[in-house]
């Protein structure tokens, strides 16, 4: 599948959310693709418990806990993706790669899709599935305890990594990013199943938008002399990127496209 078929599902997830129903044609004529093709997106969105299929299109299913990753995954979304496009150029094919289960990283999934070659650590169920299903990739899924609320597998699996080889370089999401104390999460489970994954790898880069950057988080996972570079977008303050110069962590802020449009917008009105 194409990465255009995964913005379809996006779209369709979204006018769910704010409309509670699609229909079949109305979406084709939308996308501009057959009514077979937008069947068979509305099928697959079904068997991941995201909607329930009625006569002639969908309507949003009841909302449950494993729900919470979706909806996260939607927050924000031209964000992540933009952060997740600039991070994508750090991957070639052939890399051996870490990537964790956060939101912001499995866009980073959807921009690798045409990478060949690639071997992929992740603990992230979602992220597992999504690279089995759309790409060539070796996905390698260590065993632990499986996390509703964020797909993820969690636990103390860095024996199933040490001994194997190193990690390129592991891609993570945060609730906080601190200049003392580095990448945080607010799960105990969750930091200490990244902390593992952090261990194998030779860099670490965080992504994350611009709110996590003020954000509260408990559990450091990775601290400041272990990570190589921090993706965030162009809604965070100033104050961010210099707290952290001089450091020897590259800081990327990222311009988001649908903000840039705007801006433009306002200007040509003015």
């Amino acid at each position: 599948m194409s990465r255009y078929d995964f913005v379809r599902e996006e779209v369709i997830l979204d006018e769910l959310s704010s409309r509670g129903r699609v229909t079949v044609n109305d979406l084709a004529e939308r996308f501009g693709v057959s009514p077979v093709t937008v069947r068979k997106d509305l099928d697959l969105l079904e068997q991941r418990s995201l909607l329930r299929r009625v006569r002639g299109g969908a309507v949003a299913s009841t909302p449950r806990d494993e729900g919470a990753f979706e909806s996260r995954l939607r927050s924000d979304a031209a964000a992540k993706r933009a952060i997740a496009g600039a991070a994508a150029t750090r991957v070639q094919d052939g890399d051996v790669i870490a990537i964790d289960s956060s939101t912001t990283a499995h866009y980073l999934a959807t921009e690798l899709i045409s990478r060949t070659g690639l071997v992929v650590v992740t603990n992230g169920i979602h992220l597992a599935s999504f690279l089995m299903e759309r790409s060539d990739a070796t996905v390698i899924l260590p065993g632990g305890v499986l996390r509703r609320a964020s797909r993820s597998v969690v636990g103390a699996f860095t024996d199933v990594l040490e001994g194997r080889g190193r990690v390129k370089v592991g891609f993570f999401g945060a609730t906080s990013v601190s200049r003392s104390l580095g990448l945080l999460e607010l799960s105990s489970e969750e930091g200490e199943a990244k902390k593992a994954l952090a261990r194998s790898c030779d860099s670490i880069v965080g992504l994350f938008t611009a709110a996590k950057a003020s954000g509260f988080g408990i559990h450091a996972f990775a601290p400041p002399e272990q990570i190589s570079a921090l993706y965030t977008d162009d809604a965070v303050g100033t104050e961010f990127a210099d707290a952290w110069q001089g450091s020897g962590v590259d800081v990327h802020v990222v311009p988001v496209p649908s903000r840039v449009r705007n801006e433009l917008s306002e200007t040509v009105s003015a």
